[in-house]
């Protein structure tokens, strides 16, 4: 469909080149046929270029709009798919409390004892381990000068 409207666009702006063209050389004066052949592929050329011009134009124009359509879709699908999750989340969610309610409900109701091991007492909890406290560090210890053994022997006699 684009494409038709732009040969269209085309073709109307080489018939108005030709004819602003032919208009001014039918002041000058009179012109061959080689020369109108040349003038009219001229035109056209011209008027490809032209066309082409006004075509990207137009869909620089566009792009904006494209772009925000495009972003609005996209921020739809993002929403609809959060929307799921969520709707997941809470069915998972009371589906774990359903089971858990089930659970309780089977633990308050005692069950028959048909062994002896059933009424055995549960092993008791570990105890966790003491915290480890931090030491002070230790002075360092200082060497008393000691004597020479020339000096014990002088103190001693």
């Amino acid at each position: 469909m684009a494409n038709k409207t732009l040969k269209t666009k085309q073709k109307s702006l080489s018939s108005e080149i030709l004819s602003s063209i032919e208009s001014k050389l039918s002041e000058a004066g009179a012109a061959t046929k080689k020369m109108k052949k040349s003038i009219e592929k001229s035109a056209d050329k011209l008027a490809k270029k032209l066309a082409k011009l006004m075509h990207k134009a137009e869909t620089k124009a566009a792009k904006p709009a494209k772009a925000a359509e495009k972003k609005v879709k996209k921020d739809a699908a993002k929403a609809k798919k959060n929307a799921d999750k969520a709707a997941k989340n809470a069915k998972r969610t009371a589906k774990k409390a359903a089971t858990a309610v089930k659970e309780v409900v089977s633990d308050a109701t005692p069950a028959p004892a048909t062994t002896p091991r059933a009424t055995r007492k549960p092993a008791p909890a570990p105890k966790p381990a003491a915290p480890k406290t931090a030491r002070a560090p230790r002075p360092k210890a200082t060497t008393p000068a000691t004597s020479t053994p020339a000096e014990t022997t002088t103190e001693a006699a």
